[in-house]
């Protein structure tokens, strides 16, 4: 990865994509590391994290990270999703967040030397295009080490840098500590009683 220590470095993550390439790779993010990560390669000025989340549920598997992001450093963008039925009667959920993503991308672009995009999405090729014609550099993150790769091809080639996911597994993924296994009782000894 190629950062500038005096570089003001903003992330851009795509929730679902990003929860996509690292389940597709077998780990699991630690987010406090992955900041940590960033931190360290220069001024890091804002970490974004978008997802649509089910508001219909009593309970949502994602609104534990969501919470957990939303204390610690991250900006949180999310929107409800919509539900429908599509044409063979079929119930579907859509909660697409990219023009949430490339509004904020294109906004910050005046205030960063530098964006790291954590996206495959080939449909943010022309975004990446338009804020390095404002002279910001992008690095995508992404893998192409899943089957099928997670990064389109014109994504990677627009970005200045692309960064394989799994290069970055021993830094930023989830360390399950190591437990003992529970002792077995042991008798009394004759003169414990």
């Amino acid at each position: 990865m190629i950062f500038y220590p005096s570089e003001r470095i903003s992330l851009f993550i795509d929730g679902s994509n990003l929860y996509a390439a690292a389940r597709s790779l077998g780990f699991d993010i630690d987010y406090k590391r992955l900041l940590e990560l960033f931190a360290a390669k220069g001024r890091l000025i804002r970490a974004f994290y978008y997802t649509a989340l089910v508001e219909d549920q009593e309970y949502s598997p994602i609104r534990p990270l969501v919470d957990w992001l939303d204390y610690n450093g991250y900006t949180m963008v999310t929107k409800p999703t919509k539900e429908f039925t599509d044409a063979t009667g079929r119930r579907k959920i859509k909660g697409n967040m990219d023009i949430e993503l490339a509004i904020d991308v294109m906004e910050m672009a005046e205030h960063v030397d530098h964006i790291v995009l954590f996206s495959g999405d080939g449909d943010f090729r022309r975004l990446v295009e338009a804020v390095q014609r404002k002279g910001v550099r992008v690095t995508v993150v992404s893998t192409v080490r899943s089957q099928p790769p997670m990064v389109a091809d014109e994504l990677r080639r627009q970005a200045d840098n692309f960064v394989e996911l799994l290069d970055l597994e021993p830094s930023i993924s989830r360390v399950v500590p190591h437990r003992q296994p529970p002792q077995a009782p042991q008798a009394p000894q004759q003169g414990d009683e």
